[in-house]
């Protein structure tokens, strides 16, 4: 936050969480300013494990499971 000085009052975009989300993929956060300007800054993906993926694509754990419970305990690979 300091080193980018951020004041809360900026707009920031995450771009390649929709598409081809992986694995400590490295995506783009675009920052943008009250007066326009604009700042890129390369951020690594925190899902680490394949089955991290999963449970975010599903909204949570909780969800994940529940899916497949009501699947009859099949697993389920499709997003949320």
């Amino acid at each position: 936050r300091q080193r980018l000085k951020l004041t809360g009052d900026e707009l920031i975009a995450v771009d390649g969480i929709a598409k081809d989300l992986r694995p400590r993929k490295e995506l783009t956060a675009t920052i943008t300013r009250k007066d326009g300007t604009k700042e890129s800054v390369t951020l690594l993906c925190r899902i680490d494990t394949l089955d991290e993926l999963e449970y975010y694509r599903h909204g949570g754990i909780l969800q994940y499971v529940m899916r497949q419970i009501m699947n009859d305990g099949k697993p389920s690979r499709k997003a949320a």
